[in-house]
């Protein structure tokens, strides 16, 4: 089973990131968590690797419908979407949200899901980066 969206963007890291956060506020996201990989592995065990970042992204309609169907489901939420280099590339991968349909087993969070995919593949669309 596939459980991302994924899209590579030409462009340095720093743009696409930017890029993937307004993106992500255009389908309204909101950005409530960030992990920076690179620099958490670097300071913790002193392993160098490419610019990797998790954002923890919510749309709060979206993430209160969940909640409604389903308490538990807040193990599954913010969906995180990741941006990391990959040579000359940038890719930025989102967990896709059907995953919540078949993780859950619930009729009443296919709705959800489906305006979540639709929100989250407009925002991967519209990444523009240099030349992609």
């Amino acid at each position: 089973m596939g459980y991302d969206r994924t899209v590579s963007v030409k462009g340095s890291f720093e743009q696409v990131q930017r890029e993937v956060r307004d993106a992500l506020a255009e389908q309204g996201f909101g950005v409530l968590t960030e992990i920076d990989v690179q620099a958490t592995l670097k300071a913790k065990l002193g392993h160098d690797m490419e610019p990797y970042l998790i954002l923890g992204a919510c749309n709060p309609p979206l993430a209160h419908q969940a909640l409604e169907a389903d308490r538990s489901i807040g193990l599954l939420l913010p969906c995180n979407v990741v941006v990391r280099a990959d040579g000359d590339q940038v890719v930025v991968q989102a967990v896709d949200p059907g995953t919540m349909v078949t993780l859950t087993g619930l009729d009443a969070m296919a709705p959800v899901a489906r305006e979540a995919t639709l929100r989250l593949d407009a925002a991967l669309a519209s990444l523009k980066g240099t030349g992609a």
